[in-house]
Parts: C-alpha cells; structure tokens; sequence
C-alpha cells in the first residue's frame, strides 16, 4: 500500500492512497491551518470505526442476522503532552435490528479484534482499547435497546 500528501498551503494537505480517493488534511487556524479538512488522529480514529466496522457488518451478514441499521463510534483519549498519540480507546458497536442474536454480534465482533482488523491490531499493540456493543430491537424504525455488554479479547486482560 502506498499513500501521499501534497502540500496545498499552510497547513492544508490532500492525501491519496492506491485507491485514489483524495482526503484533505487541515488543522485549527489557532495552530496555523485553514480549518478546512479532517485531523490526521481524527482520521486514524475514524480509520478504526470503518475497519471494524466492515469486519462487523461483513459478518453479520454472512450469519443472516436482519441489521437494519449499524454504526460504530470510537472515543479515543490522547495524551496532554507532545506528540498526544492515543493512550486508550473505546470502540462502541450499535446494532439495530430484528431480532439480532448476541452471540452472533459478540463473534462479529471478537473475529474483528482478534483475526480481520488490522487497525485494530496494530493500535492494541501500544494502547488497551476496549470493546462495548448495544444490540437494539427496530420496532417501526424506533430503535428499543434490549442488550448490552464488552467483549475482552483475552490479550486485553493483560493490558488492563
């Protein structure tokens, strides 16, 4: 895989990787930006939501379970010091749909953290990143929550 960023002027960046989707790269005018494109950390968080995310769907799918709607939030904590790399994460999957079977959502989830994920992988290498899923039942497009809980992978006890 190979990426790039070209300069677009003082601190405005777009960058491109082999799929040739162009991203721009900004940051806040306080720091010298233009406050016109996404945070490169904003960025590597979202790169972890839509990893796990299309491991977790993908799955779901393939067990026939009737998601109606599917997001994934990340909150990731960043240090107070330079260079502030992230120093924890949650990973929040909510799961909408009709009668989704946990056990199917909790392997989803634990074949993304521990087999598929590579963003996750490589980001639980250095920081302990935790795992919560919410399994909502839609009744007429009304999302009624009806499970929850955390998958901890077993390397993760560790890190705790």
């Amino acid at each position: 895989m190979d990426a790039k960023v070209t300069w677009k002027g003082r601190l405005t960046f777009e960058g491109v990787s082999d799929s040739g989707f162009p991203v721009r790269l900004d940051t806040d005018k306080e720091v010298g930006g233009d406050n016109n494109g996404i945070r490169p950390m904003e960025l590597m968080a979202m790169s972890l939501a839509g990893c796990t995310a299309m491991d977790v769907i993908s799955i779901l799918s393939k067990k026939r379970q009737q998601v109606t709607a599917f997001e994934v939030r990340v909150h990731a904590d960043r240090a107070s010091e330079h260079p502030k790399v992230f120093t924890h994460a949650v990973i929040e999957y909510h799961v909408t749909g009709h009668q989704v079977d946990e056990a199917a959502v909790v392997r989803a989830i634990e074949l993304s953290a521990t087999r598929y994920c590579p963003a996750q992988g490589m980001l639980a290498k250095v920081m302990p990143i935790e795992l919560h899923y919410k399994i909502y039942e839609d009744q007429d497009g009304q999302p009624r929550l009806i499970k929850e809980g955390e998958y901890r992978p077993p390397n993760r006890e560790e890190q705790a």
